[in-house]
């Protein structure tokens, strides 16, 4: 895989942010709507799509077991399926390029399907753990040889021999993961009898909402204590579907923040998805003084979506409750910058998970925040952040992204509330997830 030559750029003290602007469609949802629609019988189209680097490798991962996926000129794809137990050995591995969400999914779409399928991605996700899914799948019945990766991991490249028919299976999450719970649902689609995933702890449900959308038969049982069981019998038919793909609001999430803290700001963004199971930093940011506004809440496509206005807000530093963690795991580095400009101390924990994602981004926020003037203390599970109360960081530094597209949008936002620029190292990583982020940003400083 060629490596592109890196792309700095600086990040300067910015006029108010105004205006009211659209932003890419939610990455979660925008993979769940290829891989469904290729698994069902006839014509599905979407509008919406997020077109970025991960989600293009969802498409062409689909494409090469035989599903039909076209853009037309207006912006809707238009996906002929090819029915569940139908995909088709590919000819050669898919590369996934940087998205673990597409990996992890896919593995659990190919590992009931009676074919082999090689799995490659770029250095940084072919870092990231895949034992978490492997373990299910392999009890599946999918044969499923990875290579070694640090501290006795689980890592691509790696090869799955699907089962077909494989064995149902009860499955408890030991860790707070939609990824894995999706893959081993959509293992559950061409698998006889029911499939069952017991989740202790909420995560983003997007894949119950759109597989019971596109006619599989799904169960969510909730206990008492909290704990959903999710249910799904196999051997589905699904039926196409139109799709509206709403805005990502993991995307929003760096605009929200932007017009929190330069002063005079004023923006609308529209038609953001506030699915519950991801909405955690709107309720944290409003806890800390945040003047955000939900307007025209609506439904679309089964997910709640509304448009946001936010003000310049005077922001306070807060402890936050690591039970909202999982529906905000995403915004974390991003918040973290919220908090380097709150009055007196943000306090976060149960952020675990953030050690292995595209970085390692407790440690990466700390050094970075740290080179900007931000007093840190970085803990096993999270952050302490020493806010400045709303006067400018002192910027003037270069930041190492770690090709970690939400590290080098977080330092971008920092740079427009420092007094000496910030310049992030490579911003190409962006694109994996927000292709029109920089261009968005000039517009509303205006």
């Amino acid at each position: 895989m060629t490596h592109e030559p890196a792309t700095p750029r600086r990040f300067s003290a910015s006029t108010p942010l105004e205006g009211k602007i659209a932003i890419p469609g939610d990455k979660s949802i925008s993979h769940r709507a290829l891989m469904l629609s290729a698994l069902a019988v006839g014509e599905s189209r979407v509008t919406g799509l997020l077109e970025g680097h991960d989600v293009l490798a969802t498409a062409a991962a689909m494409r090469a077991m035989g599903a039909t996926i076209e853009r037309r000129d207006d912006g809707e794809w238009r996906i002929h399926g090819v029915g569940v137990g139908g995909l088709l050995q590919p000819r050669e591995a898919l590369d996934m390029g940087n998205s673990g969400t597409s990996t992890r999914l896919l593995m659990g779409l190919v590992a009931t399907h009676p074919i082999t399928t090689t799995f490659t991605g770029d250095a940084s996700l072919s870092g990231r753990p895949m034992g978490r899914v492997i373990d299910p799948l392999s009890q599946m019945g999918a044969d499923i040889s990875a290579s070694p990766g640090a501290n006795g991991t689980k890592t691509l490249p790696l090869m799955v021999r699907g089962l077909a028919p494989a064995t149902p299976l009860t499955y408890r999450l030991p860790v707070a993961s939609a990824q894995v719970k999706s893959a081993i649902l959509l293992a559950g689609l061409n698998t006889p009898g029911i499939t069952e995933v017991i989740e202790p702890v909420p995560t983003r449900d997007h894949s119950e909402r759109m597989l019971r959308g596109f006619g599989a038969d799904l169960t969510v049982e909730v206990d008492t204590d909290g704990t959903r069981h999710i249910r799904i019998v196999g051997e589905a038919e699904l039926k196409p579907q139109t799709i509206t793909v709403p805005g990502d609001p993991s995307s929003a999430a760096f605009f929200i923040v932007a017009a929190l803290l330069v002063p005079g700001s004023d923006i609308t963004i529209a038609n953001v998805g506030l699915n519950p199971t991801r909405a955690g930093l709107i309720d944290v940011l409003r806890q800390m003084g945040g003047n955000i506004e939900l307007i025209d809440p609506r439904e679309v496509g089964g997910e709640p979506v509304a448009d946001l206005r936010v003000r310049h807000s005077a922001l306070k530093g807060i402890a936050v409750d690591p039970a909202v963690a999982p529906s905000m795991i995403d915004e974390f580095p991003i918040l973290f910058v919220a908090a380097a400009l709150a009055e007196g101390r943000t306090v976060t924990t149960g952020l675990d998970e953030l050690r292995v994602k595209e970085s390692d981004r407790i440690a990466v926020m700390a050094t970075g925040l740290t080179a900007i003037g931000v007093r840190v203390e970085e803990s096993e599970d999270g952050l302490v952040i020493h806010g400045s109360g709303g006067d400018p960081l002192a910027g003037d530094a270069t930041i190492k992204g770690h090709l970690d597209h939400r590290i080098c949008m977080s330092f971008a936002i920092a740079g427009l509330v420092s007094k000496a620029p910030v310049t992030i190292d490579d911003i190409a990583p962006v694109a994996t997830s927000f292709p029109n982020f920089e261009a968005l940003l000039t517009e509303l400083a205006q």
